[in-house]
């Protein structure tokens, strides 16, 4: 790839208006392993501008010619599958394997779903006289995160195209490198000028003036709740839509009656999944108190079976949190807990053993936690479990909504009734009982401070649309 340095904008590659660079992290080195141009206001006007013109003509696209955009673009993202994969791993630390099985899988299965979704989707509907028309919304600025990059990005451009608007990306800078080989993908599917935009940059230059812009009808945010609170306020004078996926802090219940090793194993896996940094890790394991010494018995030996390595190993199964801001601010939490009185189980402060740089964190997991410590409270966003003890299925519910994020929650039973039972009690905008399959037109998105909006299959589609209504057209 030797595009780092250039924006791509109105089907071409373009050097940025005002020269400036950001350094390129590999996580597990901590070597500058390149660069990316920081992008500024101009850059952002100039995208903004190209996605407007291309509105027009796109927006009037047929449901055919849109599957037909999609098709194209699985193919031509399948020809650079081995690239991506090499890219998310090297950026941001995943494991090849995990890279290879997920980060860089899950998109395409974003793609079968909106060509599903798009196939059949009512687009118009006649309700008495009164014609609803469902017309997209316009130019999207989308702004997505470094943890799941490539899957963060698919489920808005799908729906984008899905739905005839036009987009201007910016990636994160943590991990960009995949997000210019998509618009190489982009490009070499013959996407229309000017309907897929990507610039580079920080917040501060790119997410704002995105934001900001008032050509831009939606923004479509995913990342921390301070940066979304930001971006809304700066999105507010021009009343655009925003619709935002943010922080999570879920609790994953486990019921007196589950099959507690395989209950206990696979959420703690789940827990350190991707080194942790998943906005819908269930980071707060909830169990009986009857049930402690048998719970921390099998945590800590799932916690001692996680291998550690390099992200080019394909033995390994956690590698590096992605930066050394992320590094630190786990580091500042684990010790909290440990201040705070929580038992340590397992893991700790300071690197792995064998480790002396890389941001490397051990897999750590704290019992006794109560509502009140920073640790039951924070996202941490890292291999960092909690576990807390409740006496009655009242109080775990209780336990499991206290907190002031919504996005994910869990719960886990023998019995599929009272599992459901529980579920329909917590405030989350998505629940999943006993660890279930994916489900990829299940609606994504949280309540309280997690955000607005839906992301997903129709879910998502809806998002990117208006609602008109014709009276008197029948």
């Amino acid at each position: 790839m030797s595009r780092t340095l250039q924006f791509f904008i109105d089907g071409a590659w373009v050097d940025p208006i005002e020269p400036g660079t950001l350094d390129v992290i590999n996580p597990a080195t901590e070597d500058v392993i390149g660069q990316v141009s920081r992008g500024t206001k101009a850059d952002v006007d100039a995208a903004v501008a190209a996605a407007r013109r291309a509105f027009d003509s796109f927006s009037k696209t047929t449901r055919a010619e849109r599957i037909d955009l999609l098709i194209r673009i699985r193919e031509a993202y399948q020809a650079r599958y081995d690239d991506l994969v090499r890219a998310v791993s090297d950026e941001m630390g995943a494991p090849i394997t995990l890279s290879r099985n997920a980060h860089v899988a899950v998109p395409i299965a974003h793609i079968d779903k909106m060509i599903e979704v798009l196939g059949t989707f009512e687009f118009e509907r006649l309700q008495g006289t009164t014609l609803i028309a469902k017309e997209a919304i316009g130019v999207v600025g989308m702004i997505t995160p470094w943890n799941w990059p490539l899957n963060q990005i698919a489920c808005k451009i799908c729906p984008a195209i899905a739905a005839g608007c036009t987009m201007v990306l910016k990636p994160s800078g943590v991990a960009p490198f995949d997000a210019l080989i998509l618009a190489e993908v982009m490009e070499a599917a013959g996407v229309p000028p000017g309907v897929f935009n990507l610039v580079n940059g920080d917040g501060a230059g790119v997410g704002a003036a995105l934001s900001a812009h008032p050509d831009v009808d939606m923004i479509s945010f995913t990342g921390s709740v301070r940066a979304g609170v930001t971006i809304a306020k700066v999105a507010a004078d021009t009343v655009k839509r925003v619709h935002q996926e943010l922080g999570s802090k879920s609790a994953n219940i486990l019921l007196d009656d589950v099959d507690f090793e395989a209950a206990v194993t696979a959420g703690v896996m789940r827990c350190f999944n991707n080194s942790g940094q998943s906005c819908i890790s269930p980071s707060r394991m909830l169990i009986p108190a009857t049930a402690r010494e048998k719970v921390l018995e099998l945590a800590k030996k799932v916690a001692e079976a996680v291998k550690i390595g390099l992200p080019s190993d394909a033995e390994t199964t956690m590698g590096p949190v992605a930066s050394r801001a992320q590094f630190e601010t786990i580091q500042r939490l684990i010790q909290a807990g440990i201040d705070e009185g929580a038992t340590l189980v397992a893991g700790g402060v300071g690197r792995p053993q064998g480790f002396s740089h890389g941001y490397y964190v051990k897999p750590t997991i704290f019992a006794d936690v109560t509502p009140q410590m920073k640790i039951a409270r924070e996202e941490i966003f890292g291999p960092v479990l909690s576990i807390m003890n409740y006496g009655s299925e009242e109080e775990a519910v209780l336990m499991a909504n206290d907190t002031e994020y919504g996005l994910a929650a869990y719960v886990q039973s023998g019995d599929r009734s009272r599992a459901q039972h529980v579920a329909k009690q917590m405030r989350a905008g998505r629940v999943e009982i006993n660890y279930p399959a994916l489900d990829m037109n299940a609606p994504f998105g949280g309540y309280k401070q997690s955000g607005n909006g839906r992301e997903w299959g129709e879910w998502g589609l809806e998002e990117f649309l208006e609602t008109k209504g014709i009276v008197g057209f029948g």
